[in-house]
């Protein structure tokens, strides 16, 4: 009887463990996915002076004005690039 139920604790523990490691599998191949969000239209969270926030693709992303104008929190702006952890933004017009 002890036997079958050291049996069945091991089976448990290992499913568990499987159960975690399929779960990070999953988170890593999530995150490492390509972002491409040049191009892309965004409206200005926190006023850019010359950083600040942007909400694209329904993510909030810093952000810098690329020629280094402050923009006003609720403008339109569009990514033109990356630089360091900072999205690029200019104003649209």
């Amino acid at each position: 009887m002890k036997f079958v139920l050291v049996i069945s604790i091991l089976t448990t523990l290992a499913l568990l463990a499987l159960g975690v490691v399929v779960a990070l599998y999953h988170h890593k191949n999530a995150s490492a996915r390509d972002i491409n969000l040049i191009g892309e239209v965004a409206r200005v969270d926190t006023g850019l002076n010359p950083e600040g926030t942007v909400i694209v693709g329904g993510e909030l992303w810093p952000a810098k004005s690329n020629d280094g104008a402050p923009i006003s929190s609720r403008a339109r702006v569009r990514v033109v690039g990356f630089e360091d952890h900072l999205a690029l933004v200019e104003r649209c017009d």
